[in-house]
């Protein structure tokens, strides 16, 4: 065993530490390489008229990856990036590294469509692939109830959760050291396309896009304190932990601008530089040095969240990405793409939508509290289908996670589990409740007169 030759194959789990999935692959083999897929489907146009992957996104993903690159280096090892689909590169490459010398692809299980469509096309390519769940707070097997029979309502799985004690395990620090990586300095030129190299910007995003973002934005991902990948990250964990602003964090979690309002631990638990056990061990930590509180608890209350969008696709997998979602009685979606692109832009006449939406493409984040509202418009106000919404999001957020996204969108449009059916928020009570002074509109929406200017 200790002589077999593993591909890890990194895929939303950018980090070192607390990575069961490169355990697993360290563990068995005497070299491993890790290579990471840029997948050109990820930058090719939607259905609805746009890139997967907008420029923010490109540029966050750029500086993970070179982190993750100096990270590996540190330890003995490298990080190939290859260009392609994975079902095509990574066949490709264990072809071109001798077919019979590579035992087996390790990545982190992801139960979305795509994602387990690329783990099938490794199989059906004659790949062995071990995959290993990792990126929930919870291990689902200590759950108290089977997947299968996940509760309908958050309320009612939080509650079930908190009454069996039942908590994270406390996350792996980081390996010392990894297996020698073979040479692949032999594959440029072959059939397998080799890109980038140490710390290069393989995704295209020039310093352009950084220049021209806005100043005071609440997430500012072109700084080196916000920084995508795993230092960054870890560095944010402890200096928000370290204060006192998760006491304030359930007062504060509904604002809509400003870096201390909410945690912004969700840019690198979506890319997977953070683990959600590392961010619950710092809460924990933080709890025993300056008492838990109100705040603190919500904190938590929100990893469950994000927990809950995970098991649910563990659940009921491909049935949340039908059009009706799993309300079989959901009327069918209809779309205006004339309405849906002034949303998108900014130019819906609604001084407090158009805000958020402007907000959101010239920096790459929203406030949680704005994306609630400006999806509840798109959906219940301008009548569009809620799944273009949902890839407008996909594009743009700094933070997307399929699974956060997708739970909730399903979740406003009524097409997830929650009897009570789709949410609508009145966007004129919306701005009347958080941006009274009328701040927020005149930041973003200047010039606007609906919607409370």
């Amino acid at each position: 065993m200790g002589s077999e030759l593993v591909i890890f194959w990194f895929r939303k789990d950018l980090r070192l530490g607390d990575n069961l999935a490169l355990v697993e692959a360290c563990g068995a083999a005497g070299r491993v390489l890790t290579v990471y897929c840029h997948d050109p489907a990820a930058e090719a146009s939607t259905r609805w008229g746009f890139a997967r992957r907008g420029p923010h996104r490109r540029a966050f993903l750029a500086a993970a990856l070179a982190d993750l690159d100096e990270a590996l280096r540190a330890r003995g090892s490298r990080l190939l990036q290859l260009r392609g689909a994975p079902g095509a590169v990574l066949p490709a490459l264990a072809r071109a590294l001798g077919a019979e010398r590579v035992a087996r692809v390790v990545c982190e299980a992801i139960a979305a469509p795509e994602e387990e469509d690329e783990v099938a096309a490794l199989r059906a390519a004659g790949l062995r692939v071990k995959t290993v769940w990792q990126s929930s707070l919870l291990d689902p097997a200590e759950l108290p109830f089977a997947v299968a029979h996940l509760p309908k309502v958050f309320t009612a799985f939080r509650q079930a959760v908190e009454s069996a004690g039942v908590l994270p395990a406390a996350p792996l620090a980081a390996p010392e050291a990894l297996p020698p990586c073979p040479p692949f300095e032999h594959l440029q030129g072959s059939t397998v396309d080799v890109i980038g190299g140490r710390g290069e910007r393989t995704t295209g995003v020039g310093e352009a896009v950084c220049e021209a973002v806005c100043e005071g934005a609440s997430f500012p991902w072109w700084q080196p304190d916000f920084a995508g990948g795993e230092q960054a990250a870890l560095a944010h964990v402890a200096r928000y932990f370290a204060g006192d602003r998760p006491r304030h964090y359930k007062a504060a979690r509904n604002g809509l601008s400003g870096i201390d309002f909410s945690s912004k631990l969700s840019p690198w638990l979506a890319q997977g530089a953070l683990s959600p056990r590392e961010a619950f061990a710092a809460l924990r930590r933080h709890e025993a040095e300056q008492g838990a509180s109100d705040g603190s608890y919500w904190l938590w209350f929100e990893l469950l969240w994000r927990d809950y969008f995970r098991f649910l696709h563990l659940q009921h997998g491909r049935r949340l990405y039908r059009t009706c979602g799993l309300n079989e009685a959901a009327p069918p979606s209809i779309h205006d793409p004339a309405a849906f692109a002034a949303w998108c832009e900014g130019r819906t006449g609604h001084a407090f939508i158009d805000a958020g939406m402007r907000e959101l493409a010239a920096t790459g984040w929203l406030s949680n509290r704005m994306r609630q509202v400006v999806a509840s418009y798109l959906i219940h106000d301008l009548g569009c289908d809620w799944r273009a919404g949902a890839a407008w999001f996909e594009a743009q957020l700094v933070d997307y996670d399929v699974y956060s996204n997708q739970g909730n969108w399903l979740y406003i449009a009524g097409r997830g589990t929650d009897p009570r059916g789709g949410r609508r928020f009145d966007p004129d009570k919306q701005a009347a409740t958080y941006d009274a002074d009328g701040a927020y509109r005149a930041r973003w929406a200047a010039g606007d007169r609906r919607g409370g200017n």
